[in-house]
Order: structure tokens, then C-alpha cells, then sequence
């Protein structure tokens, strides 16, 4: 059951009521986070976009290496419904499956069916995940043609060009990394995430997505947006965003990119 959000603690307390601090509890929401265990920024990123009373629960699935291989090792293991169980005995909201490689590398029909088992594992809560979320925030921006950016490896990256076009998005421009250890992901400079990101902007994009949630972006896009005068997306962004409108839930700081706009928190 979703909460109604509360005033920091003591807001309008009577005299002598004990001084409470904000203690990050999920009065708007809980949201529950699979994520990869050598991974950093998705929770992280997370936190920082989060208004007061959006609270995140986070479980952990091991990740071989970031390669079609390593991926599918990972999507096959007993761990990953283990975690979703285990994130799920909490009293969550939704659960986010953050992994945006893992979930279209197969197609959408594949990322459907991983939706479909999740409901299955964790029957109480709504489910998402990083793809389904990308998408429908590319919907949210009117996005037709886009350009892509992504730290994965070149088989990696191919498979994010045929998700994406698949789902009616031709990638007119994209640039990738060739990162295939996935602590390295998260040590690119958002500098170097920037310059990337604008390198691959093209006329005929509409809109900019950046793959991969270990891979830094949410503190550059506002500064891109501006910069580019186009939405830019990326797959945490798009993740959290999608959590709260399933929730229907305004409960996102600003500053983090125009698909925000309705689902910023009052007074954050």
C-alpha cells in the first residue's frame, strides 16, 4: 500500500515535542532495487534524485564479466530469483530489476518474460525493469530517431542498437566504450560521460540515450539538456523515473532532466 508522504519530522510540532531528524523512511514509497554486487552508481544515482520519502532497498546478483557470456551466466543462475525473493519479504512498492543489458539482451520479448517471472517470484509488488523503463520514457519525451552512448563492449552494444530499434527508435548516431570489467564502468569521469554523450548528438535525434546503470550520467543531463536542447534519457534516470509514475508518485528532486516534469516532489 502506498503511503502519503509526511512533513519532516517536527515541522509544525507542539513546544517540547523531542527534536526528530529525517531519517530517510519511506513515508511516499519503497522502492526494492536488484542490482549487480561490483556495481555503485544505480543506488547511488538513486539516492541523489530521490525526494524525502522515497526510500530504496537494494539486493545483489553477481556479474561474471559485462559480455554477452558473462550476462548470461549471470541471467541463468539460481541467484537471480533468490534475490528477488529476498528484496521482495521487505515491504516494498515496486521492484526494479537494474540491469539494462541483462534485460534486452535477447530482444523485448525477452525482457517481458523476465517481468513475467518476477511477478512470479515476488507476486505483492508492481515490476519493472531498467528496458521496459527506457522505453517508456523515450514514449514520455515523444522520441523517434535517438543516439546512443554506452560503455559496453562492441556485441553488447549492438544488442542495445537492435533493442532500441526494435521498439521503433533507429539510432541515427551512437559511440561505445568497449568496457568489459564492470568495476571499470563505474570510473569514468562524468566529464568523459559528457563528451561522449555529445559526440554521439545528431540533427535527427530526438533524444539521447545513455546505457548501462554502472555507468555514471544523472548529474550530467541537465547540463546536456541545456547544452543540446534535447531530452537526453539514461537507464537509471529512466528506472526511477519509472517507478514513481507507476506510483504515481511525485517524488523526484529537480535538476535531473526534463522527464522528470510532474514527478517532482513539492518543495524538494
Amino acid at each position: 500500500m502506498i503511503r502519503t508522504g509526511e512533513q519532516p519530522a517536527n515541522t509544525f510540532a507542539p513546544p517540547g515535542t523531542p527534536n526528530f531528524r529525517f531519517d530517510g523512511s519511506g513515508t511516499l514509497c519503497r522502492l526494492g532495487l536488484i542490482y549487480i554486487a561490483s556495481s555503485i552508481v544505480m543506488d547511488a544515482e538513486w539516492a541523489a534524485m530521490a525526494a524525502p520519502g522515497v526510500s530504496v532497498h537494494t539486493t545483489r546478483i553477481k556479474l561474471p564479466k559485462v559480455t554477452v557470456e558473462g550476462i548470461e551466466e549471470m541471467m541463468d543462475s539460481p541467484e537471480l530469483a533468490q534475490a528477488a525473493r529476498l528484496v521482495g519479504s521487505a515491504p516494498i512498492d515496486l521492484l526494479c530489476f537494474g540491469g539494462t543489458s541483462a534485460s534486452f539482451l535477447h530482444g523485448t520479448a525477452y525482457d517481458h518474460a523476465l517481468i513475467a517471472k518476477m511477478k512470479q517470484w515476488v507476486p505483492g509488488p508492481l515490476i519493472n525493469t531498467a528496458s521496459t523503463a527506457t522505453l517508456a520514457a523515450l514514449r514520455k519525451v515523444a522520441a523517434g530517431k535517438v543516439a546512443l552512448a554506452t560503455p559496453y563492449v562492441d556485441a553488447v552494444h549492438a544488442k542495445a542498437i537492435r533493442f532500441l530499434e526494435e521498439n521503433g527508435h533507429p539510432v541515427v548516431r551512437h559511440a561505445n566504450l568497449r568496457i568489459d570489467e564492470d568495476r571499470a564502468l563505474a570510473e569514468v569521469p562524468l566529464a568523459q560521460v559528457y563528451d561522449l554523450v555529445r559526440s554521439v548528438d545528431h540533427p535527427e535525434a530526438s533524444a539521447i540515450f545513455i546505457s548501462c546503470t554502472n555507468f555514471r550520467s544523472v548529474g550530467a543531463i541537465e547540463a546536456l539538456e541545456q547544452a543540446l536542447g534535447k531530452p537526453v534519457i539514461s537507464a537509471v534516470q529512466a528506472s526511477f523515473w519509472h517507478c514513481l509514475e507507476l506510483l504515481q508518485i511525485a517524488g523526484a528532486r529537480p535538476g535531473y532532466g526534463q522527464l522528470f516534469d510532474g514527478r517532482i516532489a513539492a518543495g524538494a
